[in-house]
């Protein structure tokens, strides 16, 4: 194929992204969407369980989205892969892997509801990966629909770049569609029309000199002007498109997919270059088992190809490259840079998995931190096996919940974002696995971080055959700083692969500091060390590594430290007085509430630990009037009384002797 021939194809595709605060109508939408295009031949409802993209059962029960859905369709001669992700907080981590693999995005705004939590989470992710976005404000048939406040508050709380391309006619029951402004509709049908168009006018100007120079003598631009400005500007993620409709009733739809694929950039990618993709999804089929959806940037696989480097270097063949056709799916056998495809017999891809080459792949975007852990519990001894099985598979399919499976206590942890996420694991796992789970009360997850600097040392030399000394310099580093690790030790004392090896067991080491939680913000550096020509062994920098570090923080010692939201609240003027008070109760630190018509908004800083029941509280607090979004905003060091102890999983290193004995095998023989 020749390269114009590739750009051609390549302009024929599109990945896009889905994304919304929870109930705002992306399953909606898309159901719309797919059978606009003729994929299905009936919209599926998300109340009634029947949407394509909601395959989970659990999806099915509550009417909510928990994994990111891949599906497709053709519009207009352009082939769409579309992303549905979930919209709850709980599901952050769908949203936050979808990112990585989108080349624009649709965002969901509620006419109603207006702009939300998880809204401006998202879109504060999407402009720093300056992904194209389109808005798109849904619901305009509901009570209180107001297109015009909704545009202010999106300009307000997103960007002043975003612009109408559209003007509705009429709102809540009399909603009846939308004009286009770029040249298309009779302004005289829309109340809003000659506001939005003289907004949409002075962005197209804003972007060029001479269009400015003729809004300014003419006071309006040709619409050929406006749109090619609009175009570029929306491709350049400069300008973000506004556009209206109701999903539910079909209403804008159209015109919303011809805006993706006029508004929204085609992939790039070289389909003969070096293979060069991501596994961002997991899914595992009766049949085919462990299925990885692959976002490819560069070069080209087939069915019966073993990947170099693929799937971490797995090494497994290809069985079956395959793309969804509602709810069946087509054998494609092959898949191309700018693609997207779900890709069987890597039965030991995990999520993150880079296939091929990392060059092409961009970084991921963390929006879930998981702030708190739960402990799983089973109906029998008989059970543990399968329970253990069951979360391991899911975490796979899920790294945010970073299981912690403490055999000698026979307990599993699991992180989690909240309690809707917790009820839907132990749906899952009934429905899926057949396995009645529950789980413990949730607790926050803490940290530790050294108090000071200070030394740690290690010399393991018995029982022989054995040889590792080590020596670290342990400092305390700003708040979000992570570790930090560096060697100055030169390779004839200790040689590089012995260093490495250490290099590697530093992180796991600090997973538990002396109050049992990871420590975190500090500096590593080994300053000192040594092995023996004869008597070591590269196990003996495993069992040493922890030995030395631990050795190094019991001597500096740690500080507690606790998780804190970044919170805004918005509540009837009549309730900020006892809103204060509750959030100075909960050790909130706050700023001068400001007043916004007939409410006040708040804004600060809260502990997580005194706010888990807040949201809950909030409803009955304020009459259901108020608006609480919260998103994590690090760590801080916990009042001297907050002291917080987790139990530990494993032998302590700082009891050498048996933690030795333990990494050796021969504890029983004690």
């Amino acid at each position: 194929m020749t390269a114009t021939a590739q750009q051609g194809k390549e302009a024929r595709r599109r990945n896009i992204g889905i994304f919304a605060h929870v109930d705002a109508g992306k399953t909606t939408t898309t159901e719309q969407m797919l059978f606009a295009s003729g994929r299905i031949r009936a919209a599926g409802s998300v109340d009634d369980g029947t949407a394509q993209t909601d395959s989970l059962e659990v999806e099915r029960a509550r009417g909510i989205s928990v994994r990111a859905a891949v599906t497709r369709f053709a519009w207009q001669g352009i082939d769409v892969n579309l992303v549905d992700t979930p919209g709850h907080v709980d599901f952050l981590a769908e949203v936050e892997r979808s990112l990585r693999v989108m080349d624009g995005a649709i965002l969901i705004v509620s006419a109603a509801e207006g702009v939300q939590a998880q809204t401006e989470v998202v879109w504060q992710a999407l402009r720093e990966l300056q992904l194209p976005t389109i808005l798109y404000v849904n619901k305009m048939d509901r009570v209180g629909a107001d297109p015009e406040g909704v545009l202010r508050q999106i300009r307000r709380l997103l960007s002043p770049a975003a612009v109408p391309i559209q003007a509705p006619v009429g709102s809540e029951d009399g909603f009846q569609g939308t004009i286009d402004l770029l040249g298309g509709g009779d302004g005289e049908k829309s109340e809003w029309a000659a506001a939005f168009g003289q907004m949409l006018a002075e962005a197209a100007a804003e972007r060029d000199e001479a269009l400015l120079m003729r809004y300014l003598e003419e006071g309006s631009l040709p619409a050929a002007d406006v749109k090619a400005s609009l175009s570029d500007g929306a491709r350049r993620s400069e300008l973000y498109p506004v556009l209206f409709g109701a999903s539910a009733r079909g209403l804008g739809v159209r015109e919303l997919m011809d805006a993706m694929v006029e508004l929204l950039p085609p992939p790039a990618g070289d389909p003969a270059g070096d293979v060069s993709g991501v596994v961002f999804k997991l899914e595992r089929d009766p049949t085919m088992g462990r299925i990885a959806y692959v976002r490819l940037y560069g070069g080209t696989i087939a069915n019966r190809d073993v990947i170099a480097g693929g799937a971490e270097g797995t090494g497994d063949k290809i069985t079956q490259i395959r793309k969804a056709d509602g709810k069946r799916w087509e054998d494609v056998g092959v898949l191309e840079a700018g693609d997207i495809a779900a890709v069987c017999g890597w039965s030991r891809a995990r999520i993150g998995d880079i296939v091929g080459s990392p060059g092409g792949v961009p970084g991921a975007r963390q929006l879930a931190v998981p702030l708190l852990t739960v402990q799983a519990f089973w109906r029998s001894e008989a059970e543990y096996p399968a329970v253990v099985a069951a979360c391991q598979e899911l975490a796979d399919e899920d790294p945010a919940l970073a299981l912690q499976w403490m055999q000698d206590e026979r307990e599993l942890h699991l992180k989690v974002m909240g309690p809707i996420q917790t009820e839907v694991l132990a749906s899952v796992l009934q429905s899926r696995f057949g396995l009645a789970v529950t789980f413990g009360p949730p607790s926050v997850i803490y940290k530790e971080t050294p108090a000071g600097a200070g030394e740690g040392y290690v010399a393991y030399l018995a029982p022989k055959p054995c040889w590792a000394i080590l020596r670290f310099l342990i400092e305390p580093l700003p708040r979000g700083s992570g570790l930090v690790y560096v060697s100055k030790e030169r390779g004839e004392r200790l040689l590089d692969s012995y260093q490495n090896e250490v290099a590697r067991r530093v992180p796991e080491a600090l997973r538990q500091g002396l109050l049992g939680w990871e420590v975190t913000d500090l500096k590593v550096t080994l300053i000192e060390g040594e092995h023996h020509v004869w008597h070591t062994h590269p196990l003996d920098f495993v069992i040493a590594t922890p030995m030395g570090i631990m050795d190094g923080l019991a001597r500096t010692g740690t500080r507690l430290l606790e998780p804190v939201l970044k919170f805004k609240l918005s509540v009837p003027a009549e309730f900020a007085g006892k809103l204060m008070n509750e959030l100075l109760l909960m050790r909130a630190v706050i700023g001068a509430p400001e007043p916004s018509g007939e409410r006040m908004e708040i804004e600060g800083r809260l502990p997580v630990a005194d706010s888990l029941d807040f949201p809950a509280r909030l409803g009955s607090m304020t009459k259901g009037r108020g608006v609480l979004s919260a998103s994590f905003a690090g760590y801080q060091e916990a009042p001297a009384d907050v002291a917080v102890q987790r139990k530990r999983s494993g032998v302590n290193p700082l009891d050498q002797a048996k933690f030795i004995l333990a990494a050796r095998s021969a504890l029983t023989a004690m």
